[in-house]
């Protein structure tokens, strides 16, 4: 079983487009990964708790769980919108969850993994976590990414963090792939060394938050934040035996990827998280992959409510399509790498590579058969060393396609599956079936040529189906092939449309984006 999770989006805020990209990145490689022929489980969902959550609700006047239902719904919408296909979410209010993170607690409890003491010390409220001299600057102060720093003085819980680090650092430097791409390996190795020796408080006093999941076994305290949310990877897929959720041992066969922004590989996902699955009992072989992906940048500054910069993905999705925002999230962005937003480059991107390259190719293979062959697939005469180039295209394209999404490249995929298009299209430029039907002589030879050229769409309606799957379902009914959707990649081969097929009439997939001006 492939098993794919993101990041849980924190319910204090609203989404925007780095959250889309990140679910629409999951998604993507979910779909790849059925269409390669393997079992999959995509887990999303929010993370509810939290100080800044009770904080904000406080201001707005109502109860906590009333602010996060009202937030939950702003995600949920934008990834039904965006055709974000999970097989699982998870909430962390929902109880299932609940129930799983007081059992670890009591099971780390029990095993002295967990104790408690007192600390005199700073504290951020924006990252809800205590600080230490690690964090000042060089010039001995709490730099900006820590928002308000209080100083507090208070009793604890803390985990035995600085238990596991030396197995972590020797996990990491003997595993290649738990860090993708591999060059955000030795930021992590580099927090490891700074954090040797310390522990992780994962508590917080009833006195000063409210709003998160009861220490069992002292319930003066709640759950620190992260502690509570990283467990959701588990929890909501049965662990701990829930009878309402699937089958742990089914879905965690392997190791699974964690899909994460880089900015909460430190220390939450790449410290804390593997750290606690080592404790719980997690064997190295079931410890998972973290896929790190970079940010979305604004003229090369981080989004940020501060800044004002925030790009509403709902407002995108509403004004240039669905097809077109999922195309230029995957397509414009290399995995791992930070990557300026550009609105230009989307309507660019969507013209140039859909409706310019894909849909010439589409209007050539599909109206040229209607009007010229009455609809009708049929290979006629010998091949030419062009179709022989045009297979081979084909062939060598699916395989950089697969290689490249099977690394969780999707741009380089994308790249891939728009040089064949380009190139069947500089075929039709050489082969011209509209001279061709001018004179009955040519009848096999055009009908040779417009095979090609629809046989390519049928492949690439399959191959582009990860990326943009209502598009992709659009030219299948086209082609008339309603079981092309339900090949794997191992099916494809060259042959797809069977002799004599009978197409349907051809309607435009990719319309282009016109960009009224503005006036004066």
């Amino acid at each position: 079983m492939f098993f794919l999770t993101t990041a849980i989006d924190y319910t204090n805020g609203s989404p925007h487009i780095g959250h889309a990209y990140e679910k629409v990145l999951a998604d993507v490689i979910a779909r790849y990964r059925r269409l390669a022929g393997e079992d999959v489980y995509f887990l999303s969902g929010v993370d509810q708790h939290g100080q800044k959550v009770q904080q904000t609700a406080e201001k707005e006047g109502i109860h906590p769980a009333t602010y996060v239902k009202k937030t939950t719904k702003k995600f949920s919408k934008l990834w039904e919108k965006l055709g974000v296909n999970y097989d699982g979410w998870a909430e962390t209010m929902d109880e299932r969850h609940k129930a799983c993170v007081q059992s670890i607690l009591t099971d780390l409890h029990d095993r002295g993994q967990i104790y408690k003491k007192g600390y005199k010390g700073f504290y951020s409220i924006r990252q809800e976590q205590f600080l230490t001299d690690r964090d000042r600057d060089e010039a001995g102060n709490f730099g900006p990414e820590w928002g308000e720093v209080t100083e507090i003085e208070e009793e604890n819980y803390y985990f035995k963090l600085s238990e596991h680090t030396d197995w972590l650092k020797d996990f990491l430097e003997n595993s290649p792939d738990t860090i993708l791409p591999a060059f955000r390996k030795s930021e992590l190795l580099n927090a490891l060394d700074r954090n040797t020796g310390t522990d992780l408080c994962i508590s917080r006093p009833k006195e000063r938050l409210r709003w998160g999941i009861e220490i069992p076994f002292d319930t003066d305290f709640v759950t620190y934040v992260w502690f509570d949310a990283l467990i959701n990877y588990i929890s909501f897929i049965g662990y701990k035996a829930d009878p309402s959720l699937p089958v742990f041992d089914e879905i965690w066969t392997d190791r699974p990827v964690h899909i994460i922004g880089k900015d909460i590989m430190v220390p939450a996902h790449g410290i804390y998280w593997l750290a606690m699955l080592h404790a719980i009992g997690f064997e190295d072989g079931k410890i998972p992959q973290l896929l790190v992906h970079g940010w979305w940048n604004i003229r090369g500054e981080k989004m940020s409510k501060s800044l004002g910069n925030i790009v509403d993905p709902m407002e995108l999705a509403d004004a240039f399509g669905v097809d077109a925002l999922r195309y230029y999230l995957v397509r414009d962005i290399h995995t791992g790498k930070d990557s300026d937003f550009d609105l230009d480059r989307l309507v660019m991107l969507f013209n140039t590579e859909l409706a310019n390259e894909l849909g010439n190719l589409c209007n050539r293979a599909l109206n040229m058969s209607q009007r010229f062959t009455e609809g009708i697939i049929t290979p006629g005469g010998p091949l030419t060393a062009d179709d022989k180039e045009l297979q081979k295209s084909l062939t060598e394209s699916t395989a950089a396609y697969r290689k490249a999404m099977q690394n969780h490249e999707i741009s380089k995929g994308l790249e891939a599956l728009n040089n064949h298009v380009v190139h069947c299209n500089q075929y039709a430029e050489r082969m011209k079936p509209w001279e061709l039907n001018k004179n009955l002589e040519n009848k096999e030879r055009l009908a040779t040529v417009l095979q090609h050229l629809a046989e390519s769409v049928a492949h690439c309606a399959v191959l582009l189906s990860p990326i943009l799957p209502e598009a992709s379902g659009k030219l299948a009914a086209q082609l008339n092939l309603p079981g092309l959707m339900d090949l794997k990649l191992d099916d494809l081969k060259w042959g797809l449309i069977p002799s004599g097929h009978q197409i349907n009439k051809p309607k435009p997939v990719f319309p282009r984006i016109e960009i009224k001006p503005k006036e004066d």
